[in-house]
């Protein structure tokens, strides 16, 4: 086990190391949900894209690796090998990973953030 890991963290520790994750992967439109309340699904959800299959699993992977570094954790991943949306689910915070296309096909944060809360 790393030197660095540790059990004594929350949700929203979990959800900053996410959306740096995804900073320094250069996903794009990330959008983050507070989920507390509305369901028992998780605390946070957190949506972004890649510009690629590749970058889109190449993301999740590099993001898998860190918080299984920093937090212990093993997260259940769905979708990795196709690569057109990735779903990561880590307990408190779930993950979408999409192509472009592919995310705004599918549209998924319109059904967790209130109405007229998109500006797209």
């Amino acid at each position: 086990m790393a030197a660095t890991a540790h059990h004594t963290f929350n949700s929203e520790d979990l959800l900053k190391r996410i959306l740096s994750s995804l900073d320094e992967d250069k996903a794009e439109d990330v959008t983050q949900i507070d989920l507390r309340g509305k369901t028992s699904i998780g605390d946070y959800m957190v949506v972004a894209s890649g510009r690629s299959t590749r970058q889109v699993s190449a993301m999740a992977g590099k993001l898998c690796e860190k918080l299984k570094q920093d937090f212990g954790i093993s997260c259940k991943v769905e979708g990795k090998d196709a690569g057109d949306w990735v779903l990561i689910d880590t307990g408190d915070v779930i993950v979408h990973i999409f192509r472009p296309e592919v995310r705004e096909f599918y549209q998924i944060e319109k059904m967790w953030l209130p109405a007229g809360a998109l500006a797209s």
